[in-house]
Parts: structure tokens; sequence; C-alpha cells
């Protein structure tokens, strides 16, 4: 590869994100119905699926889109929902069952979590308003979406407004913070342009939801101010809906296991374009390198380190490919590399089911099965019998949602 090939290469290989699975192209595509009605919203949209032998909107289940860049697609977000790539045909189910099923998306899904909630409550608005009958609403969301929905039932409350919602569900929500390798968000900003991974990782959104986050203007590792302002704002409004029942559900395992990982190990190793750069996964104690960044255009290295974190990245969780996606664009412009680990925690158990903070290894781990079901914030939760990927729709935590739906 000619020098300047690898420069363009270096500037070009940014240009992807890491986000929820459910609501990307899927691999293998199953059918989209038309909606039978589509609305407009502050800051977003929706597509409204009547349930089988419904003529309106009779027995409503709302459900947000979560995390990535750019304007929601719902035609994907159906897929993923309903058995693309082998996952459980959860919409399909639900309006068999006669559930109207109403997808919220976003026109920038890392806008500020309080931006998106204004589609979230005009969607709960709408809803209440072309109901035919009084059947009690059930109101969620996927990852992010589940966060989105909480505050928005939550600050409807604090204003007194009746959002019949009778069920509130999250389904693999960061509710105590979702994790992305320090030096995976460290290295969007050492490439030399402006890409998207960079804007992604930046965004208020990411801000506002990581648990810990690097900032490029400063290098700090930390809790944002974007984060505590939001955990305030929520606070406010109670922290969460009182009115209706909560369910949480967490892709990750309640026992305490986690993955495969060897904290300290190599994740992934790159050769040729940004050649010598290494990431490894997160270790406990202080002054621990989890990235090694080098670059040739313009010749640059940084050393990324962590002090007092967890294991995160093996902890029991739901996953994503967060080594394997940049692994797969450092492959397209032509580096060589060693992927080791694809796939790292990205939800972990405790956040999802909101039953410990995970700043400290023993909460990051502990057999949440073991625990007084009262530690969650939550009404009543399951955890995946094995670390699946984030968002995984698989029948195991779909039934058991379907199972707790309002009459």
């Amino acid at each position: 590869m000619s020098p300047q090939s690898e420069e363009t290469a270096e500037r070009q290989v940014g240009e992807f994100t890491i986000g929820d699975p459910i609501a990307t192209a899927p691999k293998s595509t199953v059918e989209v119905p038309q909606p039978d009605e589509q609305w407009q919203l502050p800051n977003g949209f929706a597509h409204v699926y009547y349930g089988e032998r419904n003529q309106g909107i009779v027995r409503p289940v709302i459900m947000a889109d979560g995390f990535n860049l750019g304007r929601s697609d719902l035609d994907w977000l159906y897929q993923g929902l309903n058995g693309a790539d082998g996952g459980y045909p959860l919409l399909s189910e639900l309006r068999r069952r006669g559930r109207d099923v109403i997808l919220i998306g976003f026109e920038e899904r890392t806008a500020s979590i309080l931006d998106n909630a204004q589609a979230a409550t005009a969607a709960i608005q709408r809803t209440i308003a072309e109901q035919l009958g009084d059947a009690g609403l059930a109101v969620g969301g996927f990852s992010m979406g589940g966060i989105i929905t909480r505050y928005a039932l939550a600050r409807l409350e604090t204003q007194r407004m009746d959002h019949r919602t009778r069920l509130y569900f999250s389904y693999d929500s960061p509710h105590r913070g979702g994790v992305v390798p320090v030096g995976l968000q460290a290295f969007a900003h050492f490439i030399p342009v402006a890409n998207d991974f960079a804007r992604q990782m930046n965004s208020p959104a990411a801000r506002q939801m990581l648990w810990r986050h690097y900032d490029p203007g400063t290098g700090r590792i930390g809790v944002a101010p974007e984060r505590e302002e939001f955990l305030r704002t929520l606070a406010d409004v109670g922290s969460w809906p009182r009115i209706p029942r909560i369910l949480a559900i967490a892709n990750g395992r309640g026992d305490g296991t986690g993955l495969d990982i060897t904290p300290g190990d190599t994740a992934l190793s790159v050769r040729r374009i940004y050649p010598g750069t290494t990431f490894s996964t997160q270790a406990q104690g202080r002054d621990v390198v989890v990235a090694e960044l080098k670059r040739s255009f313009p010749k640059a290295e940084k050393t990324i380190t962590t002090s007092g974190f967890p294991e995160t990245d093996g902890a029991p969780g739901g996953t994503l490919r967060s080594y394997g996606i940049l692994a797969d664009m450092l492959k397209k412009f032509g580096a060589e590399v060693d992927l080791v680990h694809e796939h790292v925690c990205f939800v972990p158990s405790v956040s999802a089911v909101s039953v410990r903070d995970i700043d400290q290894q023993k909460d990051l781990y502990v057999d949440i099965d073991d625990l007084d079901p009262g530690e969650s914030d939550a009404d009543d939760f399951i955890c995946s019998s094995t670390n699946t990927g984030h968002t995984a729709i698989t029948e195991e935590l779909c039934t058991w949602l379907l199972d707790r739906l309002p009459d």
C-alpha cells in the first residue's frame, strides 16, 4: 500500500458506529407490512400496526428505538423485532394476540434523551386520543429507548397528566449506565479527521448514557457532566414512573457469570493502518493500559489508561461486537488485525435490571439471582439464561414479557 493510500485509509476508517443490533440492517430480512398509520412527532415519528382483527388502536404496545447515529429506520427495527437473523417474531406474536404495535423512531438517535422524550410523550398522548376503548397502555423501549420512555412517563406523572399506562418495560436498557471501552472511545478522536464514530461517542446521548466517558477536549475519563445533569433531571421527576407496573429485561445472565475474557488480555491488535495500535480488555487497578494508539498521518502516539475500573469488558450483560466492528472497518481499508475478543459487555445485567451500580467489581459481578428482588427498582425482572447480544430478541425473554402484558 502506498503512503498516500495508507493516509486515505487512516482518515476514512472512522465511518462506522456502534449501536443496537436490532436497529441496523439485518443480514436476513423478513417481511415488513405497510403501517396502518404513520405519525409525525416532535423530534421523531411513529409507525402504527393494528393487531389482528382490530379496526383501530385498541390494545396498544408502544416501543421506542434505541441508540445509534442518525435517523431511525423503522423498517429495520420492525425486522429486528420480528425474527430477522434468527430472532423471535415478537411483533407478529403481539399482533396475533390482538395487540397494536406502535414503533417510535427519532430524527436523531444521538440527540439528548430529554429531547427524544418529547417524541415518546407525543406518541403516548396521540395513542390515548385515538384509542378505541379504555384498555391500559404498555409503554417501553429497547436499550436507550427504555430510558427515553421511562423519563417521558415519569415527567407526565409529575405534570399530573394521565398517561393511562399500566405497564412500563425496558429491554436491556442501561439504567445504571452503558459501557463502551474507553480505549475505543479515545480511538474515535485519534482518527485525524471528523468521523461518524467520534460524533456518536461525543454526542449528547452518549454523554448521558455511558457509565464513563472519554472527553476528547481534555482527555479526561469520568462521568460526563451531561450524565450528571441528566440524572438530576430524572430525579426531579421521581426517577421512575410510579403508576404503571415496572418490568426490566436483561440480555445478560443473572448468576454473576461473565464472558470468557481475561482482564488485561489483548482484545485487538493492528498492523498496517494505525500499525502498532493495540486494545486491551479492562482490568482492575491503577494506571491500567487499555489502549496504545499509533498513527502515521500525521504521526502520533497516545497511551490510554484507567484507574479504579472494575472488569467491565467481561461482565455479565448484553454484548456488542465493539472490537469486531472496528476490526471489520480496519480490514476493509487494508489493515491486518488480530481480533481476540470480538464481543464485550455493553449493558451489564445489574444495570439492565437496575439492581446495583457498576462502579465496583463485587456489584458488577454480583449473583442477582441470590439477591432480594426488592433491591431492583423494577417490580419484576428477568435475566437471560446466557449472556446474549445486546437487545437480542430471544424466545425466553419475549415470552416472559408477553405473559405479563396488561389484559
